[in-house]
């Protein structure tokens, strides 16, 4: 892979195809939800697991997903985080299980990549040693978090004693934006 200006690096042409897909390095990538023919070119570019943040009853979810990827060979965790109310302690589960084998390589996925560009920025900056700027310009090639998601974002930090301030870093919620 070749790594983009942004530090994000360029997926193969077929990976490229899912919703939002964002590869951060060789053993983790996050993206919204893929489709099942995407599963199995996941599968074929030799992910190992994969990781779902939202519900399965959500509009375009697989709801048999579960069962899919394990077909294909791949881990699988469900953690299903309300978009409206995340928790710190589901950010906690998502960190455990990908410290536990932290070069298995995983895709975080969601509806939209909203979710998983939150976690996946947590993850980085906590875990990963990515700094706060360059972590929030990746995830500002998804979103720019709400006020819901900026609040959990700095709540999370804040207990592992980061400061999200940083030089170039807007955390005003697209929403309350003028102009």
């Amino acid at each position: 892979m070749i790594e983009q200006a942004s530090g994000l690096e360029v997926p193969t042409p077929e990976l490229a195809e899912i919703n939002n897909f964002r590869q951060y390095t060789p053993v983790f990538a996050s993206a919204g939800q893929p489709s099942r023919e995407q599963l199995r070119s996941l599968w074929a570019e030799d992910f190992e697991r994969i990781v779902y943040l939202a519900f399965s009853t959500n509009p375009g979810a697989i709801t048999d997903e579960d069962k899919l990827v394990k077909d294909l060979g791949m881990d699988y965790l469900h953690i299903p985080v309300d978009f409206t109310d995340p928790q710190a302690d589901e950010f906690q589960v998502f960190a455990d299980y990908l410290q536990r084998a932290p070069n298995k390589k995983t895709l975080l996925h969601c509806q939209v990549n909203f979710r998983a560009t939150a976690f996946s920025f947590l993850y980085r900056v906590i875990y990963q040693g990515i700094s706060v700027k360059q972590a929030k310009a990746d995830m500002n090639t998804v979103w720019q978090p709400d006020t819901v998601w900026r609040d959990f974002i700095f709540a999370v930090l804040a207990a592992h004693k980061i400061d999200p301030v940083c030089e170039g870093c807007d955390w005003t919620p697209a929403s309350l934006k003028k102009g």
